[in-house]
Formats: C-alpha cells, structure tokens, sequence
C-alpha cells in the first residue's frame, strides 16, 4: 500500500459506511441464470421486478440466434475505434436502420447510452449557448452537462411554465438546448413533450429527447413517446439506449439531423475514443427490431400488464407513482434503510426487487421501483402484489402516508 493511500483511506471507507448506513445491504445480487421474468439469485428461483427487459426479449431465440450469427460471420470484436478500423457494414447499416426507426435523418452507434449524452453537449455548445434541462433528468444528462461550457437552467420537473421562464432568460443565447427524459427511469412519469415542442418552436429552441426507457414501451410500433404523442420528425436529436426493450444487451444512439450527426462523428470523444459495438451485439439487436416489427402485440401484453399490475397494487392500499401506462412503477418510501428491508424481505417471498435510495435518487425520497414485463403472467403479478401487501402489513405501514 503506497504512502498516499494510507493517508486518504479512511476517508473513502467513511464515506462508504456513511452509504451503508443510510441504505443497508450495499451487496450486489449475483443472478445465476439468464435475464427473464424468472431469474435464478443465490440458487433461489424469484420472479424478477427489477428489469428493463421490458418486452422479455433478453433471452429471446431469435435475439440469440442473431448474435451467435454475426460472431460466426463479423467476429467477437473490432480492437479498434470506429474512425481507425472498428467500422464494419453491420454498423453503418444498424445506423441508416435506426434513423429510419425514429424518424430522423441520420444516426450515430455509441458504447452506451451514458456514452451517448455524454457526448452531445461537450461537442454542440459553446458558453455562448444555453441548456434549459428537467430537473430529474438522468444522471447522464447531468454529467454531460457539466462537460460543456455551455450556460445552464434547470426548469421544475415537468413545469412547462417555469421551462418557458427559463427560454426567456436564455433568450439571448445563440443556440438553446431543451433536453428531456421521456419517461423518467426513477419515477415512471412522462415529459410532455407536445407542449415543449411549442415553446421550443416560440423561442426557437432545439429539443432533445432521451428514449431509454420509451424506445420499445411506448407508441403503436414501439418507437417512443415521439411516436405516442405523434411528433415523430419534429425532435431534434433522440438518444436511446439497446440495453432496454431492444434485447436488454449494451450500446446506444443518437438519432438526430444530419449536420448534427456530421459533428458528432468527427468531434464526440465518446465516440472518437470508444470500441466500436460488438458484431454479436449488433446481430441481436437486428434480431430484437424484426421481433418488434413482427409482433407489436408485444407491446399491447406490456400496457396490459402495466395496467392490471398498477390496479391491483392501488386496489390493495399503495399509492404508485409515475403515468398509468407506464411499466416503470415506484413505490416510494421516507429512507433508504426501509427499502432495503422491505426489498430484502420480499426477496425472501420468491419477489426480486431493489431498493434504491441516496445517491441514485435524493434524500428522503428512497422507493422500490418495481418494472413491469411482457414476459409477466397475470398469476406472477398477483404473487408481486401478494408479497408487498403482506411485508408491508407486517411493517404496519400500509395504511402510513410513507405508501
């Protein structure tokens, strides 16, 4: 151990314990078996409320299938950046692939979709520039924020109002950026994006959108809240991620207009200086588009049992947050310490859920996120109910305005 770390050791383990102390159990779960709605945990058969696999394709035949396909046929990987020689056909075809998807006129693969906000603010604005961002947008946005020079407001989370306060302060910057999730990934409500593409056109604004957690869930085909609401053309840059819906394994996009993509591919470090996405990833996620395209009843059994799960859970006490028809379900709770309990007890009932709490939402607002799957029978929905309602009699906090 060097010198220097013995002096500063104690600091990052007090500040680890301070965590802990806050939330519980800090251990990962070690899954055994492949994604699903049933997972294997510590040899243990559970139903799995914990996923974005929102459309039960992780482990789906096809999406296997192509995967092992584009190995035999692209290899394991490219050892390189796409600009040098990490750029093979599959990618530019998956990108023409899904601008079409979205509705865009060009798109751009990143290791992430982390990688993938990370990249749009540092490499389009200037401090002669303006972000104007939701308050509870992802961690992503955040942090990609921060990498530019470019003037920030935060506007009140889904306060159309107080956004247009914010244009109005911006008004004299040359370019401004309004940027949104669209459904948000910790409380399952949905921007409004119809009204933001009216202020944005009033106060000539760019808008972008972050589709993770929509791309997949919502709109007839699967294409978004831009689709949902009918906009589809009208945002300016889209990121999205395929770890979700779209086969739940890694990379995402941006789909966005030429001229930014132009940019992006010669300017973005995410993507200058990233491995290019992995031939086996991109055969699977070909696979999940086509399984999309094929059955979009998928998406009706999701939306179905979003709304069974939803009625059942207010029909049994809770009260949950985000929009109806939203997959993601939070249960929210006053500390992180009870959700840890409470996920750690249903874990024992047969039912995977986490808890989160400080620092992945704010404090005081801890919760379980329960997420809700095609890949759910009604019968495993009940058991979910089942269990939360008997651990939280037990708590004797059913009735408690914690729920």
């Amino acid at each position: 151990m060097s010198t220097g770390y013995k002096t500063v050791k104690h600091h990052f383990v007090s500040v680890f314990e301070e965590i802990k102390k806050g939330k519980g159990n800090v251990d990962e779960r070690v899954i055994t078996t492949s994604q699903g709605g049933r997972i294997t945990v510590n040899d243990c058969s559970v139903l799995n409320f914990s996923c974005s696999n929102y459309l039960g394709l992780g482990n789906h035949p096809k999406v296997k299938e192509g995967a092992i396909k584009f190995i035999e046929i692209h290899g394991f990987g490219l050892g390189s950046v796409r600009f040098i020689c990490g750029t093979q056909n599959i990618h530019i075809k998956l990108e023409e692939t899904i601008a079409k998807f979205t509705g865009t006129e060009a798109s751009i693969l990143f290791s992430s979709c982390f990688d993938a906000n990370g990249a749009v603010f540092e490499t389009l604005l200037t401090k002669n520039d303006a972000v104007i961002s939701d308050a509870l947008n992802h961690v992503s946005i955040i942090n990609g924020i921060r990498l530019s020079k470019a003037q920030r407001f935060i506007y009140k989370h889904l306060d159309v109002n107080d956004l247009e306060q914010k244009l109005i302060k911006a008004k004299d910057c040359r370019v401004k950026l309004i940027v949104t999730d669209a459904i948000f990934s910790m409380d399952g409500d949905l921007a409004p994006l119809p009204q933001i593409l009216q202020l944005a056109k009033e106060y000539e604004a760019l808008v972008m959108v972050d589709e993770a957690h929509s791309i997949g869930v919502f709109g007839k085909t699967g294409r978004g809240i831009t689709e949902h609401f009918g906009v589809m053309g009208k945002v300016d840059i889209i990121t999205s991620t395929f770890g979700k819906a779209l086969g739940g394994g890694n990379g995402g996009f941006i789909a966005a207009r030429k001229e930014i993509v132009n940019l992006l591919r010669v300017k973005a470090y995410p993507y200058l200086f990233s491995n290019s996405v992995a031939p086996a990833t991109i055969g699977g996620i070909f696979a999940a588009l086509k399984i999309l395209e094929d059955t979009p009843e998928l998406i009706d059994k999701l939306h179905r049992n979003t709304r069974y799960f939803r009625r059942r859970m207010e029909d049994a006490g809770f009260k949950l947050l985000g929009d109806k028809e939203s997959p993601i379900c939070p249960v929210l709770l006053k500390h992180g310490r009870l959700a840890t309990e409470i996920a750690d007890a249903l874990m024992n009932l047969g039912i995977y859920v986490i808890g989160f709490s400080f620092p992945v939402v704010p404090k005081g607002k801890a919760r379980i996120r329960i997420q809700i799957s095609a890949a759910h029978s009604f019968d495993q929905l009940d058991q979910c109910v089942t269990a939360f309602t008997k651990i939280a009699r037990q708590k004797g906090i059913l009735s408690s305005t914690k729920f």
